[in-house]
């Protein structure tokens, strides 16, 4: 199933884009330089990344620090539309008036004249209302970008090497993945290959074989179960992994839509790997269908998950389920019980050490932060560490923002396993929007990780909720930034920045430190979770307190974050864009070394 390489490229003068395209719009600023390359996959479609390079774009004598972001047309009128609106994956060019979704690259590099300005729009051809979601946690010098696009089922692989230009690697497309559909995360593994969770069911309802030969029965396209996809540089799928237990699982905790023969709460969402100890964890988010897909405007609370999956890999190509864990509730008592600290799990980080082996896992509805101190236990023992109301307290005077239904999204450990950082979106989904308030904050959990089989920390009584654990190795917040002026939703995606520059010539090289984490205020509109659609830069500090970075402004209003709602982009005038992945790299000749 190997997908043909088709390389195309074009270099074009403003004028000649102008000439071509029938006059779409003038550039952001400048002059544009557009390169084109193309990928024929195995649909037997050819696949274009058309860039669209700025004047600030040319390579000069600074070396520079680049942010993608992998961004979503918002339509004619900005409200969902084509696959958006129906709930189904795109197979067209999308509805009229639907411009291209594109990666931004947007300078990064403090001090640069061009700091904070999109230099290049990376646009897709020919599926557009793709609805980009997200891409890898982190880069490393070599790797392709992966995105995932989860109504199109289709995951692109970008080569940046060539960074702010982009090419296209490969393309994995729905006939690729036949055993699961709506792409969410990805983790790149050392040899350049990526896990891909999926989140929904087999594109058909009924039986389906996996690539070690299992077999299991979906309920068809964005229901249950998902699987594990492995995708090579090319956008090759090397294999499909079942996520579901093969006998089945809780029918009372893991109801499907429709009913399956054996059900099954397998929804895979986030994704962590320790290579290491051949070790992969997902969280389980939702049958995402019942949500995207719902004209009478109502969803079926239960079909959220409250399970952790733990992975053998010893086999690259034939993951293993090794665990499945219904996580523990916590002392909150809901008048809702969808929002008990459990459910619908979201994210999850691993830690970085060889000397550790412990986990985190965080919640959406929930509001919580739970921890294992060893993914390699026949039966990891998981509870919870942190409630998010703890964070609220620290500037909610009122005391009415709780954990409950706040939208928990990015979780991420620093390389050195000492700072835990997290984006909540902020919704109080039920509440009143006057009290929404979006955060981002950061747990020292160096004492926990330590601790390892002998951690002892545990939110189990009505105290801790608000005043964070009570045991001694129990995370410390030590920082809370909060996003005050969204009433659609928050910060929900982030990553980290681990690069720094040396030397006398300024490469960069990775490091064990913290400098600066992004965030994009955007999550899904067809949720109710169109957030402001801005992308932020917090500065870090060492000791973890957290900074909005004044220096990161709109190219276009002057104001902090760079404004994905805007009349002109570099390809053209196609208006708002949501912003959602977000990731941090640099060209492959300005950073030295690999992964760290």
């Amino acid at each position: 199933m190997a997908a043909g390489v088709l390389s195309v490229l074009l270099l074009l003068t403003t004028d000649a884009l102008t000439g071509a395209t029938g006059g779409l719009g003038a550039p952001a600023s400048g002059p544009v330089t557009v390169t084109t390359s193309s990928v024929r996959a195995n649909d037997g479609r050819t696949y274009t990344v058309t860039n669209h390079l700025t004047g600030e774009a040319r390579r000069g004598p600074v070396r520079r620090e680049w942010l993608l972001v992998w961004a979503g047309d918002s339509g004619p009128d900005g409200a969902p539309t084509g696959a958006a609106a129906t709930g189904h994956h795109a197979t067209a060019t999308g509805p009229e008036g639907q411009g291209p979704d594109f990666l931004a690259v947007v300078d990064a590099t403090k001090g640069s004249p061009s700091y904070g300005r999109v230099v290049n729009t990376a646009t897709l051809d020919p599926l557009r209302a793709n609805e980009p979601h997200h891409l890898q946690y982190a880069w490393h010098k070599g790797d392709k970008v992966y995105a995932g696009g989860i109504l199109s089922d289709t995951t692109y692989v970008f080569d940046v090497a060539r960074l702010p230009e982009v090419r296209l690697s490969g393309v994995n497309t729905a006939g690729d993945t036949p055993c699961g559909s709506v792409p969410d995360a990805y983790a790149v593994l050392s040899d350049g290959t990526a896990y891909g969770t999926y989140m929904g069911g087999p594109d058909l309802t009924g039986p389906c074989r996996y690539t070690n030969g299992e077999v299991r029965v979906g309920n068809g396209y964005a229901g249950s179960p998902g699987e594990i996809v492995r995708i090579g540089p090319d956008g090759r799928t090397l294999s499909e992994a079942p996520a579901m237990v093969a006998a089945g699982e809780s029918t009372a905790w893991c109801p499907n839509r429709p009913a399956l023969p054996k059900p099954t709460c397998a929804n895979p969402h986030g994704i962590a790997v320790r290579e290491d100890l051949h070790r992969m964890v997902v969280t389980d988010f939702a049958e995402i269908r019942n949500y995207l897909d719902k004209p009478d405007g109502e969803f079926d609370p239960y079909l959220i998950r409250d399970t952790v999956r733990i992975f053998d890999i010893s086999d690259r190509n034939d993951p293993r389920l090794v665990s499945v864990t219904h996580m523990p509730s916590g002392p909150r008592q809901e008048q809702l019980p969808v929002f008990e600290e459990e459910k619908l799990f979201m994210e999850t980080a691993v830690t970085h050490q060889r000397r550790h082996r412990g986990a985190f896992a965080s919640t959406m509805w929930g509001g919580a932060v739970f921890y294992t101190p060893d993914i390699t236990a026949r039966q990891p023992a998981w509870r919870e560490i942190f409630d998010d109301t703890t964070a609220y307290r620290r500037f909610d005077t009122s005391g009415l923002l709780t954990g409950a239904g706040d939208g928990g999204s990015w979780l991420q450990l620093s390389p050195d396993d000492r700072f835990l950082f997290h984006t909540v979106m902020g919704v109080q989904l039920g509440g009143d929007r006057q009290l929404t308030s979006g955060m981002v904050y950061v747990l020292d959990v160096a004492k926990l990780v330590a601790a390892g089989n002998d951690a002892r920390c545990r939110i189990d009584s009505t105290p801790e909720i608000t005043q964070g654990g009570a045991e001694a190795d129990c995370p410390a917040l030590v920082d809370v930034l909060p996003i005050r002026d969204v009433t659609n939703g928050g910060p929900h995606w982030g990553a980290m920045d681990t690069f720094a520059q040396s030397g006398r010539h300024g490469v960069y090289r990775e490091t064990g430190q913290v400098q600066r984490i992004a965030t994009a205020n955007y999550f899904l509109a067809r949720l109710g979770g169109d957030g402001d659609h801005r992308v932020c830069m917090i500065d870090v500090a060492d000791s973890g307190r957290l900074t909005l970075d004044p220096s990161f402004r709109d190219e276009n209003t002057g104001t902090e974050c760079v404004n994905f709602d805007r009349p002109v982009w570099p390809h053209g005038a196609y208006g708002d864009a949501r912003p959602h992945g977000v990731l941090f790299a640099v060209a492959d000749d300005d950073i030295r070394g690999g992964r760290p």
